[in-house]
C-alpha cells in the first residue's frame, strides 16, 4: 500500500471513528470531549478536586452515558481529602451498569467497597475481573487483590 493510499484510508477511518458504534453502545464523541477529559485526567493526578469535577460534569452534560466519566466521578468522590463514598459507589455503579466489563469501574468500585468494610463485594468485583481479562497480565486485577490483601492484614 502506498503511503498516499495509507494516509487517506486513514484519514477515512478518524472521520468515521466519532459515530463508530460497537454493540448497543454509542460512542459518539462530542467535540471538546477528549480535551475536556484529558484536563479532568490531569487535574485528578495534580488532586485539583474542584476542577477536574468541572471538567467531568461538562463532559458528563455533552455525554450522560459514558462509563469512563462515571469511573472517574467515582474516583474523584472516592478520592477526595472527605470522601463521599456513597456518591463514589454510585457512579461506579453507573459506569458499570453503562459497561459491565468495565475493568476500571471494577477495580475502583472494589476498593471503595473495601472502605465500606465490605470485603465480600470487594471480592465479587476481583472475581469478575478475573473472568474479564484474567489474573496474570490484568493491572486491575492485581491492584484490588494487593489491596484485598492489605486489607485482611490490617
Amino acid at each position: 500500500m502506498s503511503f498516499r493510499k495509507g494516509l487517506r484510508t486513514l484519514m477515512l477511518a478518524a472521520a468515521l471513528l466519532p459515530t463508530l458504534q460497537v454493540g448497543a453502545v454509542d460512542v459518539t464523541t462530542e467535540p471538546g470531549t477528549d480535551e475536556r477529559l484529558g484536563r479532568a485526567r490531569a487535574a485528578i493526578e495534580a488532586k485539583n478536586w474542584s476542577r477536574a469535577q468541572f471538567e467531568l460534569r461538562e463532559v458528563e452534560r455533552r455525554d450522560p452515558n459514558s462509563a469512563d466519566v462515571h469511573n472517574l466521578l467515582g474516583y474523584l468522590y472516592r478520592k477526595q481529602a472527605k470522601p463521599d463514598l456513597q456518591k463514589a459507589v454510585e457512579h461506579y455503579l453507573r459506569a458499570l451498569r453503562i459497561d459491565a466489563n468495565h475493568r476500571g469501574a471494577h477495580e475502583y468500585i472494589g476498593e471503595a467497597y473495601l472502605m465500606l468494610d465490605q470485603p465480600a463485594k470487594a471480592a465479587e468485583h476481583l472475581a469478575k475481573l478475573e473472568t474479564i481479562c484474567g489474573n496474570r497480565t490484568c493491572e486491575e486485577y492485581a491492584d484490588l487483590q494487593k489491596a484485598i490483601e492489605a486489607y485482611r492484614k490490617r
